[in-house]
């Protein structure tokens, strides 16, 4: 087998299988579209403007949620309860524009993709011809034997040059073979982001589709608190003191149980802790209370005792699965959208892991996921809110040892509640990552 046959069997069939188009390149790099940086540029121009906008509207998003942390600090009243609903509603009007631009914007940056990737194959077939040019030519030049280029050149002076000729056709094979590697494997960078685009586009029209119903939701609460209270302040205070009383026996009744469970409880049948067993149900988790006896738990809970961890979250935030698992309850404990008619978790998800481990997502405005659904970790399963006995939108995340687990129905509060042995989840959540703040909840 002669050298250039060799060249060829040992790297440019492991490379790929060309299929040279016709017509001759005589350079190694085509001169690109002219009229290609101009509409990449124009694209361009229009994404920095969709990112300013998203920009203002997060900006005008913080400040709602300002004024909602304000009064959910303040004392109960019938305006601040009104007040509380028109800002989650301003919120999701805001949440809406910016889906929509989110949506707008990863379309032009799939357009520019879409160019990207087209040019990328162009260059590549250009680059296979140059290759099999120079291959063709080096075969031509490679057929004689060193003996006869000496003989034909006439001298040893012309047949060094002849065999450097060689010698450089072979370097020049080399460099565009490397370089026809490096530019399939930039393509191959181009398509996964492209497809990546493409599901974040999905994820935001599902986003933006689900927030219209949370909106409608909010606006029917609007209405049931103003009808049933005929803009009446006591009335308001009678149903929050009824209210109160009954979530006070609700806590009682799940505490005497859990009791009951922790006293037969051995720890040393739990997955050992470490952190990443399970993953945050938010993305850009800020923490507002954590597992156990918090100051805001002695003077707002009955038991004094915080059986979960609190994730800040605007009504309407996307809510992930933790962990693969399968979905053992969707329910939801409120008898209606008043604050008065809230009880316990609201709307919550409950998923059981592998690891004799279930998550519980609760206070949720909307559940994607239904009974017996199986989930991996990172799926949307839901949308936080303030259902339930809550004082504001946030994500109320807890951790259960499996066995434990009893689904019961505790008047007044509907369907069923989920009761058990609670465990810290920050014994299994990432390190770090994760910004820690006072909280209302």
């Amino acid at each position: 087998m002669n050298k250039s046959a060799k060249i060829f069997a040992l790297i440019f069939i492991p490379v790929i299988a060309l299929s040279v188009s016709s017509g001759v390149l005589a350079q190694t790099s085509a001169a690109p579209n002219a009229s290609q940086p101009n509409a990449a540029g124009q694209l361009q121009t229009l994404i920095d403007q969709k990112n300013a906008e998203m920009q203002q509207i997060q900006n005008q998003r913080d400040a709602l949620q300002a004024q909602l942390n304000a009064i959910s600090q303040s004392k109960k009243s019938l305006s601040n309860e009104v007040k509380s609903i028109n800002y989650k509603i301003s919120q999701l009007d805001l949440q809406q524009k910016a889906n929509q631009i989110t949506v707008e914007k990863l379309n032009l940056e799939i357009n520019s993709m879409n160019q990207n990737i087209s040019q990328a194959q162009i260059d590549i077939q250009k680059r296979k011809t140059v290759i099999a040019k120079l291959f063709q030519e080096m075969q031509s030049q490679d057929h004689q034997t060193l003996l006869a280029t000496i003989l034909e050149s006439g001298g040893l002076a012309e047949s060094v040059d002849k065999t450097n000729e060689i010698s450089n056709l072979q370097s020049a094979l080399l460099k565009n073979i490397s370089d026809l590697r490096n530019m399939q494997d930039d393509l191959g960078k181009k398509i996964e982001t492209e497809s990546q685009k493409k599901a974040q586009r999905q994820m935001e029209q599902v986003n933006l589709a689900s927030s219209q119903y949370i909106l409608q939701d909010q606006k029917n609460e609007r209405q049931d608190l103003l009808s049933q209270t005929q803009d009446q302040e006591k009335v308001y205070q009678d149903q929050i003191a009824k209210l109160d009383e009954q979530q006070s026996a609700i806590s009682k009744y799940i505490e005497d149980i859990e009791d009951q469970l922790r006293a037969s409880f051995n720890p040393n049948l739990l997955p050992i802790k470490r952190p990443g067993v399970l993953d945050f149900p938010v993305s850009d988790a800020v923490i507002t209370q954590y597992y156990g006896p918090t100051k805001f738990a002695e003077r707002a809970y009955r038991t004094g005792f915080h059986t979960g961890v609190d994730f800040s979250a605007v009504i309407g935030t996307p809510v992930f699965a933790t962990a693969d698992g399968t979905i053992t309850r969707v329910d939801n404990n409120d008898r209606g959208t008043s604050r008065w008619n809230r009880y316990q978790y609201g709307r919550y998800i409950l998923i059981a892991h592998t690891n004799n481990l279930s998550s519980l997502y609760a206070h949720l405005s909307r559940a994607m996921v239904k009974t017996g659904d199986i989930v991996k970790k990172g799926d949307l399963i839901g949308y936080s809110g303030n259902s339930g006995y809550a004082t504001g939108p946030h994500l109320h995340f807890g951790v259960y040892w499996t066995p434990s687990i009893q689904l019961k129905p505790v008047p007044p509060a509907a369907g069923l509640v989920p009761i058990g042995v609670t465990i810290d989840p920050m014994s299994y959540l990432p390190n770090g990552d994760v910004i820690s703040k006072a909280g209302s909840y």
